[in-house]
């Protein structure tokens, strides 16, 4: 991609059709990407029919990145944008594509971007969702809310290669950096042991209770200080009970 100093990554979850892969391997070749991430992939990026969907993409199956797991795939990622075919995400804020990419772009050069893609049958679970810091739909009509996965990555590989040209795209170089999504899990998990502890949280409530407050830090962006602010309270919290009586 002409124009962009980011190392954007695209990062697909259990994609299961080696011709989608196949044809999102020929978008990053096509569009620059720096590296097609695989989460616990249930088809073998290699498969024949991916090799001739990929063309001259070839090179991004046989040096795909596989991963366990969603967090571990982002884990050195500064702005992540999770993409979703639903509409129904109850407590997690929907930004608008145009508005998501130009946040996107607003960051130091040669930090490390990501875009996140779901399974072709049912796309991204909430909890995935939260892991990203934005998260838009391609989604036009409610009544056939689905795109095939390919055809999102080029839409939004497309719309970011647009907006390179635009004045924002250079304006992020005083940006603060945004915490990444291992710390803010780390903190949020942390946080839901202590609250369960205290009895803030009960088990049978806990996951939902917990999807507002990461919501929340989504919403607000939070910052690397931030959370390290956070999790110091969280830090005394422990300590001031634990010498409560002592």
């Amino acid at each position: 991609m002409e124009g962009l100093k980011h190392k954007l990554n695209v990062i697909l979850v259990e994609p299961s059709g080696p011709l989608n892969v196949g044809s999102i391997a020929r978008l990053c070749e096509n569009f620059g990407v720096k590296e097609l991430r695989l989460v616990a992939p249930r088809c073998d990026p290699t498969d024949k029919e991916a090799i001739r969907m990929a063309v001259k993409g070839r090179k991004f199956l046989e040096n795909a990145h596989v991963y366990p797991n969603l967090l571990d795939a982002i884990g050195d990622c500064q702005r992540i944008i999770a993409t979703s075919g639903r509409i129904d995400h109850g407590e997690i804020p929907l930004s608008s594509p145009k508005a998501a990419i130009k946040w996107l772009l607003k960051i130091q050069n040669e930090e490390s971007i990501a875009l996140i893609f779901g399974r072709e049958d049912r796309g991204l679970s909430n909890q995935e969702l939260l892991l990203a810091n934005k998260v838009i739909s391609l989604n036009k009509k409610s009544d056939y809310p689905s795109i095939n996965l390919s055809h999102a990555v080029a839409i939004v590989l497309h719309e970011i290669s647009n907006n390179l040209t635009k004045d924002f795209a250079l304006e992020g170089n005083n940006c603060e950096k945004i915490a990444a999504p291992k710390d803010v899990n780390n903190f949020a998990e942390d946080a839901e042991a202590l609250l369960l502890e205290i009895g803030f949280l009960y088990q049978h409530t806990a996951k939902s209770r917990m999807s507002k407050i990461r919501s929340l830090l989504q919403r607000a962006e939070i910052k690397a200080e931030e959370v390290s602010l956070l999790r110091g309270v969280l830090r005394q919290m422990r300590w001031a009970i634990a010498n409560k009586n002592s």
